[in-house]
């Protein structure tokens, strides 16, 4: 007489006969879950990165230009300043996060230029870059995501969301029409602020 199997046996052959689906959902739930955090990175959005670089001895952006009645300091001829010059500059707006400061390219002693941020304070994301671009400058949602449309000369990962950084601007860059500066989230393709670049002068 052969002995059927109890209760508690067959409930046992049923639990190792599903262990495998069990590990399988387990596996893509983890997977799920770790490219979730590779991709938005959330830990960012409450943590903030500052940077205190040097930044060239220039007039602020926002500085009034000199009255027209002030009298020339000198009637020679003009030369190129031996300092660094102020070549353009503006103010941040905000895009998809609060973003504050300014935004300017400066002419170095040596000749060189670079795009420094004063005061930065946006918020803190993944792949974000420092682009120098040709796109306007608008307010609202329909101007988050236009800076890639166009030409543009990426300078970098931005170096922290908050506080003073420069950027050197490759040797050879054609500035003309580079009239704004994202900070660019590359990763979702949508710009966190952005500055509009007004001659200086």
């Amino acid at each position: 007489m052969t002995a059927r199997p109890g209760p508690g046996r067959l409930d046992t052959c049923r639990c190792v006969s599903c262990a495998p689906l069990t590990w399988v959902a387990v596996a893509v739930l983890a997977l799920g879950a770790a490219t979730a955090l590779y991709w938005f990175q959330p830990w960012k959005l409450v943590t903030d990165t500052e940077v205190h670089e040097e930044l060239a001895a220039v007039p602020s952006v926002t500085a009034p230009a000199p009255s027209p009645s002030a009298a020339p300091a000198s009637t020679a001829p003009a030369s190129t300043p031996a300092g660094p010059v102020l070549l353009a500059g503006g103010e941040f707006v905000s895009h998809e996060h609060d973003t504050r400061g300014a935004a300017r390219i400066v002419r170095t002693a040596d000749g060189r230029h670079r795009l420094e941020l004063v005061g930065l304070d946006t918020s803190n994301g993944p792949d974000l870059q420092v682009w120098l671009t040709d796109q306007p400058v608008r307010t609202g949602p329909s101007g988050w995501h236009v800076f890639d449309d166009g030409r543009h000369v990426a300078l970098g990962a931005l170096k922290g969301n908050r506080g003073d950084q420069a950027y050197a601007i490759p040797a050879g860059t054609d500035l003309a029409g580079l009239t704004s500066v994202s900070i660019w989230c590359e990763r979702f393709a949508v710009s966190f602020g952005a500055a509009a670049l007004a001659p200086a002068g």
